[in-house]
């Protein structure tokens, strides 16, 4: 990894928890980018080799708490209301970014999360020795792959990497970067704007337009 991002040495390993679009797309680019992948395979779902073998080939098919061991990086790319069902207290210590939404047409509601509430800390509640970073749920999974481009590319589009660890924002920074795009390090209390009821939400924008648009999401007055 990118001695700029990284906090000690990184052997680039992403474990990825969710096989679904957001899931396989971030797989697919961390692949091309050099790093190993590991995705979380569920019993509940006996069709899930064939997909990630069709739709992520490279990667390696393991238990949950396989791929929690033995990567430096956790992606979590499940719908919000399935976080219950996994392990959150194996995630102790380790790096997780959270890709989710809460999306109630899926969900529904939530015990104890209310609408405008920040999702990712709504998670973070769940297990706080996680190293929560929000970043990749502000792009569709369409985008990711589309909007991709090497570094110093004059149109790469700029993705919040979200968190009060300095450390674990440094190492999702980096992962960012290997991904094709340009991380901007945000405090964890600029992650409310990154959900999809915010004006960034979906939006194309580079690394400075980010940062001025969290600061406008940020000056607009709450609502009474």
């Amino acid at each position: 990894m990118d001695a700029r991002y990284g906090e000690g040495v990184m052997t680039k390993r992403l474990g990825i928890i969710g096989a679904g679009k957001v899931g396989t797309t971030v797989g697919r680019l961390a692949l091309a980018a050099g790093w190993q992948v590991r995705i979380a395979a569920s019993g509940r779902q006996p069709l899930q080799g064939l997909i990630v073998e069709t739709m992520l080939p490279g990667a390696t098919l393991l238990p949950e708490a396989e791929v929690v061991a033995d990567s430096d990086i956790i992606v979590l790319a499940v719908p919000l209301s399935k976080v219950h069902q996994l392990d959150l207290g194996a995630l102790s210590g380790k790096v997780v970014v959270d890709a989710m939404n809460h999306w109630y047409p899926v969900d529904g509601a939530l015990d104890g999360l209310k609408p405008g509430d920040a999702s990712t800390a709504w998670v973070a509640g769940l297990n706080p020795q996680m190293r929560l970073v929000k970043s990749l749920n502000h792009l569709g999974y369409h985008d990711m792959e589309t909007d991709a481009r090497p570094e110093g590319h004059p149109e790469r589009r700029g993705v919040a990497v979200a968190s009060d660890d300095a450390g674990a924002n440094a190492l999702v920074a980096g992962l960012l970067n290997d991904l094709g795009f340009d991380p901007v390090e945000l405090p964890a209390s600029a992650g409310v704007h990154l959900q999809g009821d915010s004006p960034i939400f979906g939006r194309w924008v580079d690394a400075p337009g980010l940062r001025s648009a969290i600061a406008a999401c940020a000056d607009r007055p709450s609502e009474p």
